[in-house]
């Protein structure tokens, strides 16, 4: 077994928070352990949460036609969330869930070492920039250790606001510019800074 598939099976038996008592099925992410890409949401919902997978609902399913929009597939990308059980009628995960999950997305982070991480939705991007808002900050690449952090809206915010699709097409356009870029950045591993941050505004 690989340290990528015992870090799976780790995160598959883990009881360190409650949403650990009334899941279905923990989601601890898809796609290549190799990805170049790699997208980070919030929480599974109900369909990831019955099936394992991330992703894979309404707004899985708007992910998946913006992958196929730029020529890629689960298949290349990896997906993930910030906690892998579903949070009690979808809701915002509190601090204590996303603590005990951090040590396990640092790993996964640190394991496929992308070269971009697009964070989907707020939860996520203020893991990597606690002081910023979204709105401001989605469509703009930043550093972050030596990773390229790339926010943008969750592909749930268009099922609620269809005006919003447009704008996650046009941001999502700009990624296989960005991975040129970041290939050209010197290559090291992904090193995930050891003070905590905060995920909360």
């Amino acid at each position: 077994m690989s340290d990528f598939d015992d870090l799976i099976a780790r995160i598959k038996s883990c009881t360190l928070c409650s949403l650990s008592e009334k899941r279905t099925q923990v989601v601890p992410g898809e796609g290549s352990p190799e990805a170049e890409i790699m997208f980070v949401g919030e929480g599974p919902g109900f369909y990831e949460d019955r099936d394992g997978r991330p992703f894979i609902g309404p707004a899985g399913k708007f992910l998946d036609e913006l992958l196929d929009s730029i020529g890629l597939r689960r298949e290349t990308v990896y997906i993930t969330n910030m906690v892998k059980c579903r949070p009690p009628n979808n809701r915002d995960p509190l601090p204590g869930e996303v603590s005990a999950c951090r040590p396990y997305l640092d790993s996964q982070i640190e394991m496929i070492s992308p070269k971009i991480i697009v964070t989907l939705g707020r939860h996520s991007f203020t893991k990597f920039f606690p002081s910023q808002t979204l709105t401001k900050a989605r469509g703009q690449s930043q550093q972050w250790s030596n990773l390229t952090i790339y926010p943008i809206y969750h592909p749930a915010a268009a099922l609620h606001n269809p005006r919003l699709r447009s704008v996650i097409l046009e941001d999502f356009r700009r990624l296989p510019d960005l991975v040129k870029a970041a290939t050209q950045m010197p290559i090291e591993p992904a090193a995930v800074p050891t003070r905590q941050l905060s995920l909360f505004e």
